[in-house]
């Protein structure tokens, strides 16, 4: 196809449509590496909560290590250092403890969209078997 040019018209490139192009490419591959799942061989030690963020949160280092985890996810399901367990279950897990050393660190991973209900229910057995240190975690 031949383009008659005349009166000495230059040619024009077409720079929106050029930058058009340029973003879709963008917002293509900004997308594609988005949904990309890593495969993980590896066993998680982690529970599968969502933390809440807090504004200022306190960091001590090496201060949480002792600790013991209770998890408690949306559902209200209950974890002991990432091993499920029933309210039983760890109502005589935290006796246990207390009887061992009442001044046992308890932190508590609750996730976010867990319900007020189902933490409030993991404080009143910790108060019920006499442990008052406890920490709630959050993200940063």
């Amino acid at each position: 196809m031949r383009i008659d040019l005349t009166d000495h018209e230059e040619p024009e490139i077409g720079l929106v449509a050029m930058i058009d192009c340029i973003f879709f490419l963008l917002m293509f591959f900004m997308l594609a590496t988005t949904f990309k799942q890593q495969t993980n061989t590896k066993p998680r030690k982690e529970l599968a909560v969502q933390l809440p963020s807090a504004e200022a949160a306190l960091v001590r280092a090496g201060a949480a290590d002792d600790a013991l985890v209770i998890g408690v996810d949306r559902a209200g399901a209950l974890f002991v250092d990432t091993r499920p367990v029933t309210v039983q279950e760890l109502h005589t897990i935290l006796a246990r403890e207390a009887g061992a050393d009442p001044q046992r660190r308890i932190r508590i991973d609750g996730d976010r969209d867990a319900s007020y209900q189902h933490i409030v229910r993991v404080l009143d057995l910790c108060q019920l078997d006499g442990l008052t240190n406890i920490a709630m975690h959050t993200r940063n």
